[in-house]
């Protein structure tokens, strides 16, 4: 052994054995009588008994303590094994019992191996390569078991263990290194052995946090499908290292010149098979079947597969749409690659909606197909394979040529909510054959009642938003209706005027200028309604010309129209047309209220300089409290029997949208006034800056569209 390994190996396995004997007593002291701490107490002691052994046997080399420092290497080994059993014990008997007969067979193979390796006896096989190999085994054996334990913890309970498990499996690995790389090559590398007991107690305090976390190591363990199917896993993939490492010392010993290329061949085929395993869905899925049938009364963990089923649904709209993930969810029950699913197209049509791992089909069926008559009256989730052997037992059912002509279709599973059919999803063949018992159709179908209540919420909420849209267009086409038909009245009346004025040039081009005028405002409609938006962005607007106009192009109605002014430019920032229109609409309505030959006032001014405000006064028929408090705007709801019920709501909305308010003061026989006040827009001082109510203004106008 070479100096400075000896070195190394003495300090190394003398630190191991103090850190032993004090933890030793440490939980000699704090110990109660309780069972997993007497096995603690009985791994740690057998620990330090192994280091001190290792120590004495470095410091003077022979072979009673070599053989001494292996046969404690040994019991150290089953000490940790039988505490390891000891936390696991609440799995059960029946479940423990396997892996309690391997260590058996583990634990007597290494001292029989050490036995051997002292006398010096072969067997086949030389001492050495024995021993190796069944301390390689006890490494693999170690690791399942602390895999096992941490899986078998509830979340709530991993906190107290977690330090413990990978303290252990920390220095399992660095076992399967050393024994591992001896096996390859055949000896041991002495700089890796010589560090082996500074390992292991690196590993101690970890195992002394979970022994403070867990003073009377009183743990909940729950078994799951999971824990078992990942034990099973890695106990396979170790023995299969094993066996693969086997096979190369084989080739190598007996290949001569090729043996060490064949060994490394063999080797790196065996790790890429082992990564096809990892890697193939279509053989882990033979492994959880295997696993179900043979150690679980029931094939599935309802609790797992729920919650699992429940996030795939919850996580649509990600890489999956909901249909995809429909389809994900109800193949994974059952091991099958994927497929496709149809659903009601709104016309009494089932279609292909979406798919998953499955090709394109043009297949429809109708809803009152048979097929879907018996999907819906019967709710049977449909076997092909059934099918084509007991096809009396489905009685008069005729499958559709479409789904026939699948060669890859295997389950038929009808999506069914509050006594409706929504659709159905067809599901490929599995990846590993499955026998589809009572239990795997009671849990689809209660799956499918499930997925068949998300999708029928989103069929809703789809139809919903697109009922949104249609109600949005009909509003706006309502306020293009109402506007159209003040542009009608006002080509009416200029109509009824014709007969005693035609001959008037005044009037002949008064005409012309209203009917170019009501040509613009149409196509200006026109384009709104196909837009969607205003045709025009907001802009300043000299309310005092625009509520002139306004009077001008009404002043031949039946009433007098009396604007009164103020002087100099009263600007709003808003849309001209808009707000033509809406003013318009109030004097409109004071017209229609007064009787004939009777006087409409309107009013605009800036009583504060910082907002313009607009009075339209009438002497008419006026309006109740019920009404205005009530019905006044509401939209459809109107006190004129040809009236639409809009012009007051839209009116409304857009002196709001200008940051503006609206107030009516009527009374019943005495008339109405209308007040609108708008902010005002002042340009800018001397130095061009803005002023703060053209700034207030554009704030609350840019809030409104946001």
């Amino acid at each position: 052994m070479e100096g400075d390994a000896t070195d190394v190996a003495v300090w190394g396995y003398a630190i191991a054995s103090a850190v032993y004997v004090l933890f030793g007593l440490y939980l000699l002291r704090a110990w109660r009588g309780g069972v997993p701490g007497g096995a603690l107490l009985l791994a740690v002691a057998s620990s330090a008994v192994w280091a001190i052994a290792s120590t004495l046997f470095i410091l003077f080399p022979s072979g009673w303590l070599s053989q001494l420092a292996g046969v404690l290497d040994v019991v150290r080994s089953g000490c940790w094994f039988a505490f390891l059993f000891v936390l696991l014990q609440p799995l059960g008997a029946r479940r423990v019992r396997w892996p309690l007969v391997v260590a058996t067979v583990v634990v007597l193979a290494q001292m029989a191996a050490v036995v051997l390796a002292g006398f010096e006896v072969s067997i086949g096989v030389t001492p050495a390569r024995l021993l190796l190999v069944t301390f390689l085994a006890s490494a693999v054996f170690g690791l399942v078991l602390v895999e096992q334990l941490f899986r078998g913890l509830p979340e709530e309970f991993r906190w107290g263990l977690k330090p413990l498990c990978l303290g252990l499996a920390a220095g399992y690995i660095f076992e399967l290194y050393m024994f591992a790389d001896g096996f390859l090559f055949g000896r041991l590398d002495v700089h890796v052995w010589s560090v082996r007991g500074v390992a292991h107690s690196l590993v101690v305090p970890l195992v002394a946090i979970s022994a403070a976390r867990n003073p009377a190591w009183t743990i909940k363990i729950a078994v799951s499908r999971e824990m078992v199917f990942h034990s099973t896993a890695l106990a396979v993939s170790g023995a299969y290292l094993l066996v693969i490492a086997g096979a190369g010392y084989y080739v190598r010993y007996f290949g001569g010149d090729w043996g060490r290329a064949l060994q490394l061949t063999l080797l790196f085929g065996g790790l890429l098979l082992l990564g096809v395993f990892v890697i193939s869905g279509s053989l882990r899925a033979r492994l959880r079947v295997f696993l179900s049938k043979h150690l679980f009364p029931y094939r599935y963990d309802y609790r797992t597969e729920w919650l699992r089923f429940t996030q795939a649904l919850s996580m649509a709209d990600g890489p999956l749409d909901l249909g995809q993930s429909v389809i994900k969810a109800l193949s994974d029950l059952v091991e099958s690659s994927g497929g496709a699913i149809w659903l009601n197209d709104g016309s009494g049509r089932y279609t292909m909606h979406a798919r998953l791992n499955h090709p394109p089909c043009d297949g429809v069926e109708e809803a009152g197909s048979p097929f879907c008559r018996f999907l819906d009256e019967r709710e049977w989730v449909l076997n092909l394979e059934e099918y084509r052997a007991r096809r009396a037992h489905y009685g008069d059912l005729e499958l559709p040529l479409w789904l026939s002509s699948m060669a890859d279709a295997w389950l038929v599973v009808p999506l069914k909510t509050d006594g409706t059919l929504v659709g159905f999803v067809v599901l490929n063949v599995p990846r590993a054959p499955l026998e589809v018992n009572w239990e795997v159709l009671d849990l689809l179908k209660t799956a499918e009642r499930q997925a068949a209540s998300y999708l029928a919420r989103m069929q809703a909420t789809e139809a919903l938003l697109e009922s949104r849209k249609f109600d949005s267009f009909n509003r706006m086409s309502a306020f293009v209706v109402h506007d159209l038909k003040n542009l009608v009245a006002q080509l009416s009346l200029m109509l009824k005027n014709a007969e005693r004025h035609k001959h008037n040039p005044a009037f002949q081009a008064d005409m012309l200028e209203t009917v170019a005028h009501v040509e613009t405002r149409m196509r200006e409609l026109m384009a709104q309604l196909q837009e969607k938006k205003p045709v025009d962005p907001p802009r300043a607007v000299d309310v005092a010309a625009l509520v002139e106009r306004v009077c001008t192009a009404r002043r031949h109605h039946r009433c007098i129209i009396e604007p009164h002014l103020a002087r100099g430019p009263l600007e709003v920032l808003g849309h001209p047309e808009r707000l033509e229109r809406v003013i318009g609409h109030l004097v409109q309505n004071a017209i229609d209220a007064s009787p004939e030959g009777g006087k409409v006032a309107v009013h605009v001014g800036s009583p504060d300089g910082a907002s313009v405000r607009i009075m339209v006064e009438d002497r008419g028929c006026g309006m109740t409290a019920e009404f205005m408090r009530e019905r006044l705007f509401k939209p459809f709801h109107s006190s004129k029997s040809s009236g639409m019920g809009i012009g007051v709501y839209e009116t409304q909305q857009y002196i709001r949208e200008l940051a503006g308010t609206i107030e009516f003061d009527s009374r019943v026989g005495h008339g109405t006034t209308v007040t609108v006040t708008l902010p005002r827009l002042v340009r800018t001082d001397a130095h061009g800056a803005r002023v703060p109510a053209l700034q207030t203004a554009l704030q609350q106008i840019g809030e409104h569209h946001e």
